[in-house]
């Protein structure tokens, strides 16, 4: 049984949530999230209470029921407050570069990789070597995140690469000399 999906949501104050035909829509100060409602689940919308309820006791419907509540929890959180996420590159000569709509990654190759910057996704160079992308969609900032990170991964014996801001990478020793 999902003590996610029982959890009794708490809608902020400014935030406007609409239930249409099994779709969700959250509209808060930063933009505005919707979210196609899966068979036999419906959502109730109370005072400022929201609550998801399942219509049909079956594995998919249970598997649902708690997954649909965190994700119009994200949403709410998105169109309240946002997401930020950092994004650091360590190694000699790797830098970011951003220009209006494009990402330019140098990351050790023998020419740049340039990323298309999604348009619900802000990126805000820091310095040469960090980035912040900031979104009202939890998924799409995760989703380019980990894209970003997938061009030089970080490695283990040197830890050099892409990582997340506070990310612990853990070293690997090296090949030792034999006698």
């Amino acid at each position: 049984m999902s003590r996610i999906g029982k959890r009794i949501l708490t809608i902020p104050e400014g935030v406007n949530v609409n239930v249409d035909n099994s779709i969700v829509t959250v509209q808060g100060p930063k933009g505005q999230l919707s979210l196609k409602l899966v068979d036999n689940i419906s959502i109730t919308v109370e005072d400022n209470k929201l609550t998801v309820n399942k219509l049909k006791e079956d594995k998919f419907t249970r598997n649902m029921y708690g997954t649909t509540n965190a994700n119009i929890n994200n949403m709410l959180i998105g169109v309240s407050k946002g997401y930020t996420k950092g994004l650091e590159i360590v190694g000699v000569g790797y830098r970011f570069s951003v220009q209006a709509n494009k990402l330019t990654i140098n990351a050790g190759y023998s020419n740049p990789v340039v990323i298309e910057i999604p348009s619900n996704i802000e990126v805000k160079g820091i310095s040469n070597t960090e980035i912040e992308l900031s979104s009202i969609d939890k998924v799409a900032i995760g989703e380019f995140a980990a894209n970003i990170r997938k061009v030089r991964p970080p490695e283990p014996y040197k830890g050099k690469g892409i990582r997340y801001k506070g990310e612990i990478i853990r070293r690997k020793e090296g090949k030792k000399a034999s006698k």
